[in-house]
């Protein structure tokens, strides 16, 4: 089978579920993942054979995209902020919002030449701690998440990284305060509401982690009233709490941060003009 028969296969069988964008950008990912041969390099030899453990591995692939399996965990891997992460089902798949969060906290701290303590709270594939790491040489940085699991995914990222993190496996919901003080607490916690199941895609609902993802629609600030009583007993004086917040709880995130008394509160929207990042301090 040549790559040009392969890839109107992949439209033929993923035409009903998938933009034929995506499709293409499937196509010439896996390409690349598997092959290593970039776009261009298609372009230049488009009836190249596949060998025969080619077409089994492609062949796979498309059967896993047709069950709507996400392409970063079929290749194990994405890029956030500009770093190589691994992921698989254990860890939710990074987000281009995410990443707007941590320019936010590279800014702020950016100033400082002294050496500052920065805590992630809900690490997952500890892309948030390992992006500041790798972007702020004077900050140690404490990583912290309830599953073993997407502990062992970041502890993998860091080394791939060649990034320090101190890692801690507790529950912060059952957690009141650890011996070390922090400049900045920052957390991408669960928020999305099982009233909000219906707005989520069937690759992330089927997929990623529902413990990273879900909270009650009776208690949805669940995870920011708990973490933010955390961050008052952990923060430095004047420190900063950053969180990523779900789009439609933006003033009620802010209240909480108020009645909590924190100061200096500051909404920010995301790329899509979304309320996606808050940031306080413990003065």
């Amino acid at each position: 089978m040549t790559i040009t028969s392969l890839k109107n296969i992949f439209k033929i069988h993923l035409k009903d579920l998938y933009p034929i964008t995506e499709i293409e950008s499937f196509f010439f990912q896996l390409i690349e993942f598997k092959i290593g041969l970039k776009r261009i390099d298609l372009a230049l030899n488009p009836n190249q054979e596949l060998t025969p453990d080619d077409e089994i591995y492609f062949s796979d692939s498309l059967v896993q995209l047709r069950k709507e399996i996400p392409l970063q965990y079929i290749i194990g891997k994405t890029e956030f902020y500009g770093l190589p992460f691994k992921v698989d089902k254990n860890v939710l798949i990074p987000r281009p919002e995410t990443e707007e969060l941590v320019s936010w906290i590279i800014e702020d701290v950016k100033k400082n030449s002294d050496k500052i303590k920065i805590l992630d709270i809900g690490t997952g594939s500890g892309c948030i701690a390992i992006s500041l790491a790798k972007n702020i040489p004077n900050a140690e940085i404490w990583a912290l998440d309830t599953s073993k699991k997407a502990l062992k995914i970041a502890q993998e990222n860091a080394i791939l990284n060649n990034i320090e993190i101190k890692f801690i496996n507790e529950d912060i919901l059952q957690l009141d305060e650890l011996t070390t003080q922090f400049n900045s607490i920052v957390s991408n916690p669960p928020y999305v509401r099982d009233l909000e199941k219906k707005e989520i895609k069937n690759n992330v609902l089927d997929n990623e982690p529902h413990l990273a993802l879900f909270v009650k629609d009776s208690n949805p600030l669940l995870f920011y009233d708990k973490i933010t009583d955390f961050a008052k007993k952990n923060l430095m004086p004047n420190g900063n709490l950053y969180f990523e917040i779900n789009q439609y709880l933006g003033k009620e995130t802010m209240d909480l941060l108020e009645k909590k008394e924190l100061k200096n509160i500051e909404l920010r929207k995301d790329i899509f003009n979304n309320d996606r990042m808050i940031k306080a301090i413990n003065l």
